[in-house]
């Protein structure tokens, strides 16, 4: 049910957005702080299964559109519409230090604590051998891993990332993208992933956005064969684009004619 009432966000009853093609609508969405808009009367649609990229300059609104599809800040203006089973993983995993990784994985969830079920989730991220651990026990790809173990246990209809791989090294950063891909074909849920970084959104996507000014200022499909590989012409070319887009002007190459 949608709604234009202020604070208001609206979870579908199940599954995707009703009309079958969209997982979710936003239209005219605001959200100031202290009288400024960060965003502003923003529109996006994410359609069901579809992996979106979200790019942006550091404040200009990304993390705060992703806790507001997360239904985590609410004092907001304009109509939104998600489905009811979303999860999110942020940057930092947020592990309690008292709980041992596996009761991590059912932080939030009703009912009785099901060991075996995060137990699973836990297996699908490569960490079932963990599950009985202290989360200080854990690397920074593992503690991120279990972060996306809690998320998939409740198999989201929309999965929300805020730049989950921002405080990874190179390598570990590269096997957890690797993974979310993995994931995501496995699930077949619609994913909006918040991040800096051109190649990464470039090799997850379906679609990349970069948000202006607080709106969807540009967006591109990202039609490249999977598996993508940076050097490819047509990978080069959205890189250029999407750099244009945000304000970045790639280097010319030595011995080049400027």
């Amino acid at each position: 049910m949608a709604t234009d009432i202020p604070g208001q966000v609206s979870p579908t009853t199940a599954g995707p957005v009703s009309d079958g093609a969209v997982a979710v609508r936003v239209e005219g969405l605001t959200r100031a702080f202290d009288g400024r808009p960060v965003i502003d009367r923003l529109d996006l649609t994410l359609r069901p299964g579809e992996f979106t990229a979200l790019l942006g300059r550091s404040g200009c609104g990304k993390s705060t559109l992703l806790r507001v599809l997360a239904g985590l800040d609410r004092d907001i203006e304009g109509t939104v519409l998600v489905p009811k089973r979303r999860a999110v993983a942020f940057q930092a995993p947020r592990l309690m230090p008292w709980k041992r990784v596996w009761r991590n994985v059912l932080l939030g969830l009703d009912g009785k604590p099901q060991r075996d079920v995060a137990e699973g989730a836990l297996a699908e991220v490569g960490l079932g051998h963990r599950s009985g651990a202290w989360p200080k026990t854990l690397s920074g790809g593992e503690a991120q891993r279990a972060s996306l173990a809690r998320a998939l246990v409740r198999e989201p209809d929309l999965l929300l990332l805020d730049e989950p791989f921002g405080a990874l090294d190179a390598l570990t950063r590269i096997k957890a993208q690797r993974l979310v891909a993995e994931l995501w074909q496995r699930r077949g849920c619609a994913v909006l992933l918040v991040t800096h970084d051109v190649e990464e959104a470039l090799l997850l996507a379906d679609r990349a956005l970069v948000m202006r000014d607080g709106v969807i200022a540009y967006e591109t499909p990202v039609a490249l064969d999977r598996p993508r590989a940076v050097g490819d012409p047509g990978f080069a070319a959205l890189r250029s684009r999407l750099l244009t887009e945000l304000g970045v002007d790639e280097p010319v190459p030595t011995g080049a004619v400027a």
